[in-house]
C-alpha cells in the first residue's frame, strides 16, 4: 500500500479523512432517532467519503446497524436499480449462507450467484421477463431488508438519477414501498441541488417532507490546512503555510482537487516542500487532463465553449446577462447567454449556486476552469 496520505479514493481510514465531525454526529443522531436523510452537495466535496466514514464509525463503535451503499449514477431503469441494489446487498452480506438466504428471498425470479474475477466479491446476475417481475422483485428486496435481524442503513448515491428513468414514476414506485419500512433507514445522496430539493420539498413529490436535510459545504480552510500540514509532518516532510494556502486557493477548497494536488506534491517533494513542487504538480495535472478537456471541447458547441471560457476567466459570475459581461466576452445577447448556461448546467459543466438574491455560476471542474484561464 502506498504511503502517500493524500488518497484519491473516497475513503480508506479515519486518520486519512479530514474532519466532517459535525456532519458525522448529525448523521448518527438522525439514524439513532429513526430519521431518513437527504444529503446534498456538489460533486468532489466528499459526500461519498462521508458515507464510508459513517459506515466505518458504525463498525468501529459497534452500533447495531448493517450498512449498504449503492451508487445508481449509471442506472437508467427500474431493472438497473434493482441490479445495483441487489449487488450492493450481496456484497455487504459477505457470508455465502446469508447471500443464499437473500437470493431465496427474491421469490419472483431466479438470480444467479457468481464471483467477480477482478475483485473476488460475490456477483449477482438477474434477468427479468416482465415489468411485473421487476416490481415484485423490488418489493422482495426491500422486504428482505425489513426482516433483516439488524437495523439496516441504505445509502443511495446520486439519487436524483431516478428522475431519468423512462416509462414510470420511479419516485412513486419507491415511496410506495419505503414508507412502510421500519427496520431500514435511508440516506439519499445527490449532487444536483435543485433536483434533489424539488424531490423532497415539492408538495406534489412522493417523497415530500419524508426526510431531514444535510447540506455538505466546503471544509473550513483552517481545518483543511492543518490536516494537510499534519499529513506531511507525520511522514517526515514539511510544508509551509504559504504553500498550503496557495493549494487551497487554487483548488477552491474542493476536497478531490485538493487531494489530487497534494498527492502529487507529496510524491515529488523532498523533506522540505518547495513552491516549485506545487507549481510543477499543478502543471503536471493540467497536462495529464488536457485530452479530456479537448474531448469536452469537441462535444459542445462553439458558443457553449466560449461561455465556459468566459465563466472560467471570471472565476464566478452572478450577472450572467449583464451588458458588461456580454460585451467583455463577445456574447451576442442575454438570450444566447441563458441558452448556453442552461445547456452547460445540464451537461454538469457549470455549477449554479444561490448567493443572496442572485445565482452564482462557476465551472464545475476546477481543473478545467484553471485550464481555461490559461487559454
Amino acid at each position: 500500500m502506498s504511503d502517500n496520505p493524500f488518497i484519491l479514493e473516497p475513503y480508506r481510514s479515519k486518520d486519512l479523512f479530514c474532519d466532517r465531525e459535525n456532519e458525522l454526529a448529525q448523521l448518527m443522531g438522525h439514524l439513532e432517532n429513526g430519521r431518513n436523510v437527504t444529503m446534498i452537495s456538489p460533486r468532489r466535496l466528499g459526500k461519498t467519503g462521508l458515507i464510508f466514514r459513517l459506515f466505518d464509525e458504525i463498525k468501529t463503535t459497534g452500533a447495531p446497524y448493517e450498512t449498504v451503499y449503492a451508487d445508481i449514477s449509471d442506472t437508467l431503469s427500474l431493472e438497473d436499480f434493482i441490479k445495483v441494489l441487489s449487488q450492493a446487498v450481496a456484497t455487504q452480506l459477505k457470508s455465502q449462507s446469508k447471500i443464499l438466504s437473500f437470493l431465496k428471498a427474491l421469490k419472483s425470479i431466479r438470480p444467479l450467484l457468481g464471483v467477480d474475477p477482478f475483485s473476488g466479491m460475490p456477483q449477482v446476475s438477474i434477468a427479468f421477463a416482465t415489468n411485473e417481475q421487476q416490481q415484485r422483485t423490488l418489493e422482495d428486496l426491500l422486504m428482505f431488508l425489513e426482516n433483516y435481524p439488524q437495523q439496516v442503513v441504505v445509502a443511495i448515491d446520486e439519487f436524483q438519477q431516478i428522475r431519468e428513468y423512462e416509462g414510470l414514476n420511479m419516485e412513486a414506485v419507491l415511496r410506495k414501498h419505503i414508507q412502510h419500512l421500519h427496520n431500514v433507514r435511508f440516506i439519499y445522496c445527490g449532487s444536483k441541488k435543485h433536483t434533489m430539493a424539488n424531490m423532497f420539498t415539492n408538495a406534489k413529490s412522493p417523497f415530500y417532507e419524508s426526510t431531514v436535510f444535510l447540506s455538505l459545504e466546503k471544509l473550513s480552510e483552517t481545518v483543511y490546512a492543518d490536516f494537510i500540514k499534519h499529513q506531511f509532518e507525520r511522514r517526515g516532510k514539511s510544508i509551509g503555510d504559504e504553500h498550503v494556502r496557495y493549494i487551497l486557493e487554487w483548488t477552491r477548497d474542493y476536497t478531490y482537487y485538493t487531494q489530487k494536488v497534494c498527492n502529487r506534491v507529496f510524491e515529488i517533494s523532498a523533506k522540505q516542500v518547495r513552491m516549485e513542487d506545487v507549481y510543477s504538480s499543478i502543471s503536471f495535472i493540467l497536462d495529464s487532463e488536457k485530452e479530456r478537456f479537448l474531448e469536452i471541447r469537441r462535444l459542445i458547441t462553439r458558443s457553449q465553449w466560449k461561455m465556459l471560457k468566459a465563466i472560467a476567466s471570471e472565476g464566478t459570475v452572478s450577472q450572467i446577462t449583464s451588458s458588461a459581461f456580454l460585451t467583455k466576452y463577445g456574447i451576442p445577447s442575454s438570450s444566447a447567454a441563458l441558452r448556453n448556461i442552461k445547456a452547460l448546467m445540464e451537461k454538469e459543466l457549470v455549477l449554479a449556486e444561490p448567493s443572496g438574491q442572485n445565482v452564482t455560476y462557476s465551472v464545475y471542474n476546477v481543473f478545467l476552469s484553471r485550464y481555461l484561464e490559461q487559454m
